[in-house]
């Protein structure tokens, strides 16, 4: 596997663990050693390990939380730091997300994400390859 689809295989393991309502494969994703934040629409900025793993907390228990989905992720690198752009797609609304990692001892690990809703009509969603694109 190269770098880029291990970081491709994070990022995934990331929507599936939120999709999954998955606390401890979310828990897995986010980096352990390197400071991490996390930014929610609408939320403030949330900084350090335990408050963005608490957030997700109380994201994937809620049961109202929406599905989502990645699509058109792509990825891009400098050395041991790396960040997909992609759009998330949660029932109705269309999200912009950027993803930043880096790499920690165990692979590819997530020190930020964010979303944002689109300016304006979003385009419409094509259906693509979720994994790899």
């Amino acid at each position: 596997m190269s770098t880029d689809e291990e970081v491709l295989a994070t990022n995934l393991a990331f929507y599936a663990a939120f999709t999954d309502r998955d606390y401890d494969a979310m828990a897995d994703v986010w980096a352990s050693e390197a400071d991490v934040a996390c930014l929610h629409p609408g939320w403030p900025l949330l900084e350090g390990r335990d408050e963005v793993l608490d957030s997700w907390a109380r994201i994937l228990s809620n049961p109202s939380s929406p599905d989502v989905r990645c699509l058109n992720a792509k990825v891009r690198r400098v050395g041991e730091f790396a960040w997909v752009t992609c759009l998330e797609v949660l029932e109705d609304v269309q999200l912009a997300a950027t993803n930043l990692f880096v790499r920690e001892p165990a692979g590819w690990r997530m020190v930020h994400h964010q979303a944002s809703p689109l300016p304006g009509r979003p385009p419409p969603v094509a259906e693509v390859d979720e994994t790899w694109n």
